[in-house]
């Protein structure tokens, strides 16, 4: 393994406008990284790639590289490009081992995080950075959200997750408190109450889009969000089809043959997979077949009606009437993309959103209530890990300014309440028992 990573370093032409870096939203300083790494200083390439994302092993698995830093190598024009994500990969596991780093100094001030995911973290794991006590909440048990739930174990293992919580939420002193629905029995109200001085919502987006279409409510339909989260609590028989191409779609039909599947389908409205073209790639090696230009019309206990798709006048993808046809199946997975759940908005005061349910925020993260932050798939919809960690970055940033201009909280109610010592209280909890 670490001599090929060498090999893939030297590849690295060192360029003084490097390219690589220009694709990568986060903006790595990939050329840097690869000089320390082949200097011997491995630990210091570490320390840069952490700092500048904290969900660095992360993204060196999940990134869309041929759309970022690698599909902008110079040396992709003519042959193959350096692949930074095997170089990455190697780097931030084993200096991962070494980050044993405790919590900043305290500065006195707390905020909250709503939401395990990507953004939710990031934002964590900077503002722990500069002291700040968090908490992160989440509906879930475990921290990671869509990278937990919506990746399959086979693209992400969830050891790189638990290795995260480890590294970068306990020794930092970072509190999470799971199973957790913030907009139920918590409102950010609640939050504010408490002592956080800001909060910041990145819940992410868990309510799958309909088709809106006959027997969408059938036994054996589901939707992507809820089989990618627990595939094994599904019965879907030997003969799926899956309705989209996009990654999530192509995740659900490779980890579709992961339990049982022989035959699974993708269908597209036109001749184009919306999914990149690695991941594609693999779906069709793993033998997911596809099919194009057909609208999805109707589900039914034996199958799916489709019919040939084409454009009307007004460029809408419309059903060519005659063309119906029925494509037997035993399970169906609807791979549409996902949208807002509205409780954190119903629940709190002054926050506006967009039409789609999505929060209204500024380039730096402010929604319309002062306090409250939001970005990641909650402010700008679906989007990638490295673009949440890019995003939150930036508000992360907007949070402490906002934060170090408030006075520091001070603790005045109920001040001269005795303190009851711990032997005492025991004795009496015991007596009323």
């Amino acid at each position: 393994m670490a001599l090929h990573v060498m090999e893939e370093a030297n590849r690295c032409l060192q360029c003084k406008k490097p390219r690589c870096q220009e694709g990568c939203p986060i903006h790595t300083n990939i050329p840097e990284v690869i000089r320390l790494l082949k200097n011997g200083k491995l630990n210091e390439a570490g320390w840069m790639l952490f700092e500048n994302n904290p969900l660095t092993t992360v993204c060196s698995l999940v990134c869309n590289h041929e759309n970022q830093c690698e599909g902008h190598c110079v040396r992709g024009i003519k042959e193959a490009p350096v692949h930074f994500s095997i170089i990455e990969n190697y780097i931030s596991t084993t200096y991962a081992n070494q980050m044993v780093k405790g919590p900043a100094p305290a500065n006195g001030r707390k905020a909250a995080v709503i939401g395990a995911g990507p953004a939710g973290l990031t934002i964590a794991i900077i503002l722990a950075r500069k002291g700040y006590k968090m908490t992160i909440f989440d509906s879930r048990d475990k921290i990671g959200g869509v990278m937990r739930y919506g990746i399959p174990d086979f693209r992400l293992p969830d050891s790189v997750l638990d290795d995260m919580a480890y590294r970068h939420l306990e020794l930092k002193g970072i509190q999470f408190r799971p199973n957790t629905y913030i907009g139920s029995a918590i409102t950010i109200d609640d939050l504010f109450r408490d002592g956080y001085q800001s909060v910041f919502v990145g819940a992410g987006l868990w309510k799958p889009r309909k088709l809106n279409i006959r027997g969408e409510s059938l036994g054996h339909v589901t939707y992507a969000i809820n089989y990618l989260a627990s595939p094994g609590a599904f019965r879907l028989g030997e003969r799926i089809m899956v309705i989209g191409t996009g990654n999530s779609a192509m995740d659900c039909a490779r980890t579709a043959i992961r339990h049982g599947a022989r035959y699974v389908s993708c269908v597209n409205l036109t001749d184009t997979l919306t999914a990149s073209q690695y991941e594609s790639s693999y779906a069709r090696l793993e033998g997911v077949d596809f099919i194009y230009n057909k609208c999805t019309l109707e589900i039914r206990e034996d199958g799916v009606i489709l019919a040939d798709s084409q454009k009307d006048e007004s460029g809408r993808i419309v059903p060519v009437p005659g063309t119906e046809k029925l494509y037997p199946c035993t399970g169906v997975i609807i791979a549409v993309s996902q949208g807002a759940e509205s409780n954190i908005v119903t629940t709190t005061r002054d926050i506006d959103t967009s039409k789609s349910g999505l929060l209204t925020v500024d380039a730096d993260g402010h929604t319309s209530r002062p306090g409250v932050f939001a970005a990641g798939d909650a402010a700008s919809g679906a989007r990638t890990v490295v673009e949440a960690v890019a995003n939150s970055k930036r508000v992360a940033e907007a949070m402490h300014e906002y934060m170090q201009s408030l006075p520091l909280p001070v603790t005045t109610d109920y001040p001269d309440a005795p303190v009851v010592e711990a032997v005492e209280a025991a004795a009496q909890a015991e007596q009323t028992l």
